[in-house]
């Protein structure tokens, strides 16, 4: 009698592929491109729009063809469409997305105003689609650990939350591209350079309910920005708890951004990647923060200078939720909810008055 075979354990199946495309590539969508060749086992980039002098064999992807964004926005060989370009595009350039049956990433913020971030909202879940705006400092450790504990109440009552991003930006980095110099487009420092810092107090302290605050602009050439470069906001929440928004790209020479929370127990304070101070007795700090100078760049100077761990870990999570068919870790009503706060902050320093918002759901 023959000897029985030996089971054999079927090959592992390899991941899926996904085909991407991409629009804008400037610096941020030059660190997608670069975190998706790392990813190149589970994702494929396909075709690009801009960076004309942008070789693209350095960057990974030798085989990827451009093509102009509206041809990109609906191809039908794609997954996903990646939205690098200026801030005024994401909104339109989402909604020619999901409407052609694409999945979308798209760069902070979702839009400029809440009517068409909630217009996206509603397309995305009548599509059944994806969409994840970048909020990349929402997945480093350091985050996700304070972030759990607040939430499990390991960490106290959190009684006020304090961000300062005391960036510098000079007026080249305003020629260069005219929309970053205007208010409606989105071009003033608190909804182009204090956004991540802003979802992030958002994040950790739960829902705004009113908010009130004044803006200038300090440091440049009127004839070059017409927005704002300077915004003190106050912030009260939910709970109770109260915040303190200080943005500028108008001060020398620039620093990391600083998030403190202080709660009933005690005092956390962050600056950009690194916990530089934990003050809660008896409560262990994040296992594994980055020691100093390891972690991502804060783009205080240099705009292009934000490392890429951040992006690596949403790209992961993007990808993940895809394939487990989950949303991703955040969604395109978180995108909605920052955009709320962002438009309140700019109401409250336009009219002078305390913007009252309602309860998020």
């Amino acid at each position: 009698m023959d000897s029985p075979r030996p089971a054999t354990t079927p090959a592992p199946t390899p991941p899926v592929r996904r085909r991407v495309g991409l629009v804008g590539l400037g610096s941020i969508g030059v660190t997608h491109a670069r975190v998706l060749a790392e990813l190149r086992s589970e994702v494929e980039l396909v075709v690009v729009s801009g960076g004309a002098g942008t070789d693209l064999a350095e960057l990974g992807w030798p085989q990827a063809t451009r093509a102009d964004p509206a041809e990109i926005l609906t191809r039908c060989d794609l997954d996903l469409v990646v939205l690098c370009g200026p801030t005024p595009t994401h909104a339109p350039q989402t909604l020619a997305a999901l409407r052609a049956g694409r999945n979308v990433v798209v760069e902070k913020p979702l839009a400029l105003d809440v009517a068409a971030a909630q217009e996206i909202a509603w397309e995305a879940v009548q599509s059944g689609l994806m969409v994840s705006v970048m909020a990349q400092r929402r997945l480093e450790p350091q985050h996700l650990d304070i972030k759990r504990r607040l939430d499990a109440g390991k960490l106290g009552r959190p009684l006020l939350g304090e961000t300062f991003v005391h960036w510098h930006r000079d007026d080249a980095y305003y020629r260069h591209a005219s929309w970053r110099g205007r208010q409606e487009s989105g071009g003033g420092s608190v909804m182009n350079q204090a956004v991540h810092n802003i979802d992030l107090l958002r994040w950790f302290l739960g829902a705004p309910v009113e908010v009130t605050a004044q803006s200038a602009t300090l440091g440049h050439d009127p004839s070059v920005m017409s927005a704002e470069d300077t915004t003190v906001a106050t912030l009260r929440f939910v709970s109770g708890a109260l915040g303190v928004v200080v943005s500028s790209t108008a001060v020398r020479p620039g620093d990391p951004a600083r998030l403190t929370l202080r709660t009933s127990t005690g005092t956390i304070e962050l600056a950009h990647d690194k916990v530089t101070r934990w003050d809660l007795p008896g409560v262990p700090p994040p296992p594994g923060t980055p020691p100093e100078g390891t972690g991502p760049a804060s783009g205080a100077q240099n705009p292009a200078a934000i490392g890429l761990a951040g992006h690596r870990a949403q790209w992961r999570d993007i990808l993940d939720a895809l394939r487990e068919d989950r949303p991703p870790a955040v969604d395109v009503t978180d995108g909605v909810k920052t955009v709320r706060l962002l438009c309140a902050i700019y109401s409250a320093a336009a009219t002078g008055r305390a913007v009252q918002l309602h309860p998020e759901p």
